[in-house]
């Protein structure tokens, strides 16, 4: 069986399959409303993330006593890397205001760029 295929369209699919899990664009099943303001939608750029994200992110659970041991098992770093990458600007704190579902889906997005990233 001959294999037909163009290495350069699979380097290019998979190009393009690391890039769709760094942009995540979560929509909310009823709208979210924190501070006076409502959101539908939350837009997350993983991709835009630097070592100085992780190592703030780890400065601050390390300051309340929370020890990261593993960052992707770790709930509380995830939520705080979404924070850094959603670019609608909401803290940590919002995240964990939003129903489970939402915060849930949110967090998986994290957890699967740190996973397909590895």
């Amino acid at each position: 069986m001959a294999n037909n295929v163009d290495a350069r369209e699979l380097e290019a699919a998979e190009s393009e399959a690391k890039a769709s899990v760094a942009v995540y664009n979560h929509t909310f099943g009823k709208p979210f409303s924190y501070e006076g303001k409502t959101y539908e939608t939350l837009h997350f750029n993983f991709g835009n993330l630097t070592g100085r994200d992780a190592i703030a992110i780890e400065d601050e659970l390390n300051a309340q006593g929370k020890a990261v041991i593993v960052p992707v098992m770790s709930g509380a770093y995830l939520i705080r890397m979404a924070s850094r990458a959603c670019e609608e600007r909401l803290g940590s704190d919002a995240f964990e205001a939003m129903p489970i579902s939402d915060y849930n889906k949110i967090r998986s997005a994290a957890r699967s760029f740190l996973l397909r990233s590895e």
